[in-house]
């Protein structure tokens, strides 16, 4: 969401148990309230119990402050000086590269850091390193977002700012549950419904906006996961073949049109045709497309529904094309908007974190791009792309990438196919981990360096409406070092000097580097307020709105959009599909949220199945279940819920205990290798009760993989 608070603090004495030098304070500061401001540009004043009631971890028991080193996995961990760390990694990567290649180290940048912390990152792999292995957890979210709509539109983001939804007329709602996953922006849409828009909702289970107190649906299509395509493009058909499009629109702004045209009229993408795929009966979805296209403005909202199936960015592109036919773009209260599922994972992706682009969205391929930044760095940059989160894994395995950094993420935890992801980590020599807290992946760890919170953090954060945001610190960092220096230090001591003096030095190299963000800098946020990009000579306030007299491409591109089954399917030893989502008081993999008592509201993760299924299995709400697919099995306890539809089971991933991304397959976008969280064929049984036949050996208890190495720390 990006939302603006201003910290309430009190000094409290230091614990007298604390590890504190001579001359040190007596006193530290604590957050006693966070109150959202009203001049936040994406909140206005209001928050969410994340925003405003989990801010206690960053003073949590478990938050590690110095830094760590171990020779081994197996090892426990020894608490060494801020020199040796940094040491100790830059000559294994270098060793490594020396006996491995050049190729052989990469890192992962984190969509929690800022957009300085983020730059500094991908510019150590690519000018340190050597190489363009450098990638970012939107990988396994919204690259399909960055792809599709690059395609389309001619740029990586969203159309519109938040407050567009105030003049919206009818919502088309996919894959997304705004009310639990981006509840700032849900409230406000709900504000939006009860003074008289409409929306229409498709998504596999009965979301809070299908029906609840003053909000009801005008349509709820409950589609079976993995048919996305071909339900928009049942949509696009019906648009087009009823006399809805927008002609005028279409000639004079896009391009490829008679192309798409053709494509979309089959009949194979008639409602009919597709309802076998989709479950949906073709009334409904010929009554949702004439409403949408119908209306004055009509706007798209979607999430990792859209984004994390084999074809994400094939959906994407459909979602695109539909909002051109209709011509719904370019003005307030249309677009086609993504909601993030991190507070950075917009800015992460515009500060170059992919293998093959540079910041911008520009391909590392490009001369006269890579010149700008040789130029200025002194190093010759490879022309090639690097690996991507996955290849990096399979080399791994393979013996040929040997050394990690990981920036704020929890690999171990996020990612699919557990057992995949330790197996590449426990091959690797060095895995580095930069975090808060000794979270999953730091089991595999050999150096430990401890991260800042967001209350220690300066610089900027972008959030999903292109807002380039001020987050400033109340208090010095405890751990003694800022994030982006840190990573400075490694790239000097390999080799690379990286120096700033501030986070205002990082922006403004940023900005002279790249022409979305010329206009930007940490004085003028300051002065000014939050910004939209872009911002430059052209838009010098910045841009609340995109593509409103041409696309950033020149004419929009309509792209035929071929709806493929996925392979990933159920049969009879595994006849259910698993899709999952975010609990409303948990943020992602719950490393900070479960450090407070937002965990009060969701302890654990819970499997919700359909009354149906339930009682077929002899499962009731409260039973600990079995839940098996074709790489691994979890346990954890069951809800029987007729939010589900029959055959569709449905849970959360907050908790490492419950391990849910365990059983989630390899399956991923064709186009980003974007994980297929949404479609995994499972079967659920009541627990020790055995499992079926070929569900995969060394299956998981309690998340956990038998037999996986165990740090000996403290967590």
């Amino acid at each position: 969401m990006g939302c603006t608070f201003r910290a309430e603090i009190q000094d409290r004495p230091v614990d007298d148990d604390a590890d504190v030098l001579p001359g040190s304070p007596t006193t530290v500061p604590e957050v006693v309230r966070m109150v959202p401001a009203r001049s936040g540009g994406a909140n206005e004043g209001h928050s969410c119990v994340k925003g405003r009631f989990a801010y206690g971890y960053t003073n949590h028991e478990d938050r590690q402050l110095h830094p760590m080193v171990r020779d081994s996995i197996d090892e426990e961990w020894r608490v060494v000086a801020w020199d040796e760390a940094i040491r100790r990694v830059a000559d294994g990567f270098r060793a490594i590269q020396d006996r491995h290649g050049v190729g052989a180290v990469g890192g992962i940048s984190s969509s929690r850091c800022t957009n300085e912390e983020v730059y500094v990152v991908q510019k150590m792999v690519r000018a340190a390193f050597g190489n363009n292995n450098v990638d970012t957890c939107a990988r396994v979210c919204h690259s399909p977002t960055g792809y599709g709509l690059n395609q389309t539109f001619g740029t990586s983001a969203g159309t519109q700012d938040f407050e567009s939804v105030d003049h919206t007329d009818v919502v088309l709602l996919i894959g997304a549950n705004p009310t639990d996953a981006h509840p700032v922006f849900g409230s406000r849409l709900k504000q939006r419904l009860r003074h008289g828009a409409q929306i229409i909702v498709a998504d596999p289970r009965r979301i809070d906006l299908v029906r609840s107190p003053h909000v009801e649906a005008a349509s709820h299509l409950p589609l079976l996961p993995g048919s996305n395509v071909a339900f928009i493009n049942a949509m696009a058909h019906v648009v087009v073949t009823e006399g809805l499009a927008d002609e005028e629109f279409l000639r004079e702004r896009c391009e490829d049109v008679d192309p798409y045209l053709e494509f979309i009229r089959r009949d194979e993408n008639s409602p009919e045709a597709t309802a076998a795929a989709t479950g949906l009966d073709p009334e409904q979805v010929r009554a949702a497309a004439r409403l949408y296209a119908s209306a004055p403005n009509g706007s798209i909202y979607y999430g990792l529904g859209v984004t994390e199936h084999s074809q994400g960015s094939t959906m994407v592109m459909g979602l695109a094309n539909l909002a051109m036919l209709t011509g719904n773009i370019g003005r307030k209260g249309v677009g086609v908007n993504p909601l993030r599922g991190q507070n950075n994972v917009q800015g992460s992706c515009d500060m170059g974190s992919f293998p093959h682009e540079l910041p911008g969205y520009r391909h590392i391929s490009r001369p006269e791009v890579r010149a700008i930044y040789e130029d200025l760095w002194g190093v010759s940059l490879d022309p090639e792309p690097g690996l991507r989160i996955p290849n990096m894994f399979d080399a791994a395995i393979g013996g040929t990438f040997r050394g990690l950094y990981v920036q704020g993420e929890d690999i171990a935890q996020s990612d699919p196919n557990l057992q995949h992801v330790r197996a590449a980590l426990t091959s690797m020599e060095l895995v580095v981990v930069q975090d808060l807290f000794l979270n999953e992946t730091a089991r595999y760890a050999h150096v430990f360096l401890p991260g800042s919170s967001f209350l220690e953090k300066d610089g900027t954060f972008t959030n999903a409406e292109r807002r380039l945001g001020r987050v400033r610190p109340i208090m010095p960092s405890k751990v003694g070092k800022d994030e982006w220096q840190v990573v400075c230090e490694i790239a000097t001591a390999m080799g690379f000097p990286m120096h700033y003096d501030d986070a205002a030095q990082i922006m403004d190299e940023i900005a002279a580097t790249t022409p979305t963000f010329a206009g930007v800098s940490l004085e003028r946020l300051d002065r000014e307020g939050s910004m939209q990009w872009p911002v430059n000579e052209a838009a010098p306030t910045g841009t609340p709105t995109m593509h409103v007299e041409q696309f950033v491409r020149g004419r929009g591109r309509l792209v035929p959009t071929v709806f493929v089954p996925t392979t990933e399917t159920t049969n009879r030893r595994f006849p259910l599909i698993l899709t999952t989502g975010r609990i409303l008081s948990q943020y992602n993999v719950g490393a900070q949220t479960r450090r407070t008592a937002n965990s009060t509201w969701h302890p654990e993760d819970v499997l919700e199945i359909h009354p149906s299924d339930a009682e077929l299995r002899g499962i009731r709400t409260g039973d600990r279940v079995e839940l098996s697919s074709r790489v691994g099995t979890t346990t954890l306890t069951a809800q029987v819920s007729e939010r589900m539809q029959p055959g569709v089971v449905y849970t959360t991933f907050h908790h490492p205990v419950t391990g849910a991304n365990v059983v989630t397959t390899e399956n991923s976008d064709w186009a980003t290798n974007c994980p297929e969280y949404k479609v995994t064929a499972v079967q659920v049984a009541v627990a020790n009760a055995g499992r079926p036949d070929g569900a995969a050996d060394g299956a998981a208890v309690g998340g956990e993989l038998v037999g996986s190495p165990s740090s000996g720390a403290s967590r």
